[in-house]
């Protein structure tokens, strides 16, 4: 869990808890979404909520690697934005974008600045994991008024950084994806008193 002293969460703690926050969020997407057969996912407690986590070893290792990375950055606000892709496998065309952006927090909520050198902040982890637990549930609702996604789809995880970041060698870079006609839905967001992560769900408007 987080690295944090007593009501004091640093920049790597916060980063831990944004990273642990995807993988249990991209997780529960590719269950509600339907994108992998339900008997490949099992159910875990966290947050306070039964969240269905894939057991498939590929998918697993995929996003360990992943969020692995994109918590190495983020330790060093190095984020703007991370995206979650779902594609058509046969038309390669975009269906679903899932958005998690980062913001670096100025100011602690008494208004007090942050000190960019040593950066920490004396968040709850408790109230923190209560906001995750808000969002959590909020992707949950929001997958009942989405499209039917009825292609066979798989799906992709790609992390925004800031310029001039070093990027580890077997990684490529890509272009922004676009969905055509698209809808957004913003869900709530959450913050660790260092980092907010504001997430948004755009998705095509079926014709």
């Amino acid at each position: 869990m987080a690295t944090s002293t007593q009501n004091a969460i640093t920049l790597k703690g916060s980063a831990a808890i944004v990273a642990e926050y995807l993988n249990y969020g991209i997780h529960s997407i590719l269950f509600q979404r339907g994108i992998y057969p339900p008997e490949q996912f099992t159910s875990v407690q966290q947050y306070g909520l039964t969240i269905l986590m894939s057991t498939d070893d590929k998918i697993i290792a995929f996003l360990q690697n992943v969020l692995g990375q994109a918590q190495e950055w983020l330790a060093r606000n190095e984020v703007e934005k991370i995206t979650m892709v779902i594609t058509n496998v046969h038309t390669k065309e975009v269906l679903e974008q899932w958005d998690f952006k980062v913001h670096c927090e100025p100011c602690a909520p008494d208004g007090t600045k942050i000190d960019p050198v040593n950066p920490t902040a004396s968040k709850e982890l408790k109230k923190i994991q209560a906001e995750i637990r808000d969002v959590l549930r909020q992707i949950a609702a929001t997958i009942s008024y989405l499209p039917l996604l009825e292609a066979i789809c798989t799906f992709d995880v790609l992390i925004h950084t800031v310029k001039n970041c070093e990027i580890p060698d077997k990684w490529n870079e890509t272009d922004e994806v676009h969905i055509q006609n698209a809808q957004s839905v913003q869900l709530k967001s959450f913050s660790t008193g260092l980092q907010k992560v504001d997430t948004i769900v755009n998705y095509r408007l079926m014709d």
